[in-house]
């Protein structure tokens, strides 16, 4: 599928606030909203919109403590019994197989340091996992969605 300028004005308005009415959403992109609606569908359909969701803050819901968790381990992690493992564990939001000097790299929010601990307990009772480095977060000045539009490979945007 190819995306043009109509399409990235959709995904861009979505990404701003994904309840928006195909009327508004036809609006912003000069189209009716049948056919904002028609477009919607064609990129959930290709896989370019993979879900749609809402933006919930995390502190707000008692999940304060930040961190990101790098597990080095002696096997090869990117099978799917532990993808699941890592699924199975609620405090992870997101899990990568990463190069560098560890094998897997998540993250993890909790409500306490001592659920942190108890995360990691069961991250280093993981199949192959041999060792964890951790890094909590003090403050998150922002957090960025996926930018939508052309894209700016330079540094300062020229």
């Amino acid at each position: 599928m190819t995306i043009d300028d109509v399409d990235h004005k959709l995904l861009a308005a979505l990404q701003e606030d994904a309840g928006q009415s195909y009327a508004a959403l036809g609006q912003i992109a000069g189209l009716s909203a049948g056919s904002a609606h028609e477009r919607v569908r064609k990129l959930k359909a290709a896989g370019v919109i993979r879900r749609t969701t809402i933006d919930v803050d995390p502190a707000a819901l008692g999940r304060g403590v930040l961190a990101f968790v790098m597990l080095e381990a002696n096997a090869w992690m990117g099978d799917e019994p532990t993808q699941q493992a890592l699924r199975d564990i609620p405090a992870v939001e997101e899990a990568h197989i990463i190069a560098g000097p560890a094998s897997v790299l998540v993250k993890v929010r909790t409500t306490t340091t001592e659920d942190l601990q108890a995360t990691l307990r069961a991250l280093h009772q993981l199949d192959g996992v041999t060792s964890t480095q951790t890094i909590v977060v003090l403050e998150s000045y922002f957090e960025r969605d996926y930018p939508i539009g052309r894209p700016d490979t330079s540094v300062d945007g020229m």
